[in-house]
């Protein structure tokens, strides 16, 4: 079929009454939970009020957003691209709102950063140390989460930044910063049967339990190239986790092994690292922001002290 085959699409009319806030605030929901079921419940309405809503968002851009089926709702080409935005828009209208706070009283903003594992236990707590002492009446939220959950929580404007291990390059719509190169290594209880000993294999390590990063980490899937390269199968006894504290209870109390970042294992006097060569596995921390939306006034703040952090004491 020729372009000039091809049925033509009006332009939406998204600016004529129709189109409101609260249709973003679904589509940004049901892209999220991925059933109309789950957005529902989040955002407090019956199935049959979601259900009609994204009908009449449909109805207003002219195309489908999401492809219905019997495990819930899957996003269009049209609906990833329309989630893009709704999210841009809900983002600087939160700003927005925050601005106008801080314009009202310039030393009681509010920053919300999310965090993983990587920084959470030097860098974020030693700047906002900083942070708090020049500025006491400044309110920091902290939100912890997966990398994924996470941007998309910046990508909508509920957090303004995220500190922690950067995976990807930066986009044309979120800008990575790196502030520090940390690596990681195999870490055991104190009192474990291999603390004090090595060096050791991976094959070495067999007949002990471990906890491992969840699938969807970009560690998790260099591990197994380690394990992998190694000749060695993934532990068959293991637990899947990303939480610090589960993993630092593991490791106090049982046999368990897991690789952690150095800065976060070192730290723990109940911890010790064990002497086995994962490669060059190591990455860089740093801040994960919006590319298109200015920090706050108390998110700049923030931003400034991360980087002392990181450069007099992690660089």
């Amino acid at each position: 079929m020729s372009a000039a085959d091809r049925p033509s699409i009006d332009l939406p009319k998204l600016l004529d009454g129709r189109l409101k806030i609260r249709h973003l605030v679904l589509i940004d929901a049901l892209s999220r939970q991925g059933s109309v079921i789950g957005a529902a419940a989040e955002l407090h309405v019956t199935q049959p009020v979601a259900t009609r809503s994204l009908r009449d968002i449909e109805a207003i851009v002219g195309v489908e957003l999401y492809e219905r089926g019997p495990r819930g709702i899957t996003p269009t080409i049209f609906g990833a691209a329309f989630t893009e935005h709704a999210r841009a828009i809900l983002a600087q209208l939160n700003q927005a709102g925050r601005h106008v706070v801080e314009l009202a009283d310039a030393d009681r903003g509010t920053v919300i950063v999310g965090t993983h594992l990587a920084g959470s236990n030097v860098l974020l707590p030693q700047a906002i140390v900083q942070l708090k002492a020049k500025h006491p009446r400044l309110t920091v939220v902290v939100r912890e989460g997966s990398p994924e959950a996470l941007l998309a929580e910046l990508e909508a404007g509920r957090i303004d930044m995220i500190v922690g291990r950067l995976t990807s390059p930066s986009t044309s719509t979120i800008t990575r910063i790196p502030l520090y190169e940390e690596s990681v290594e195999v870490f055991a209880g104190a009192t474990h049967p291999l603390a004090g000993a090595g060096p050791f294999s991976l094959a070495d390590t067999r007949g002990y339990p471990w906890v491992l990063p969840g699938v969807e980490t970009a560690l998790r899937g260099e591990l197994e190239a380690v394990f992998a390269r190694s000749g060695t199968a993934l532990p068959e006894n293991r637990v899947e986790a990303t939480s610090f504290l589960t993993v630092r209870e593991l490791l106090h109390h049982t046999e368990t092994l897991a690789v952690l970042p150095s800065l976060i294992g070192r730290g723990d006097a109940r911890l010790t690292p064990l002497d086995v060569d994962l490669g060059s596995i190591g990455h860089s921390v740093g801040l994960t922001v919006a590319a298109d939306r200015p920090l706050s006034p108390s998110g700049q703040a923030l931003v400034a002290h991360l980087r002392t952090v990181a450069e007099v004491r992690l660089g």
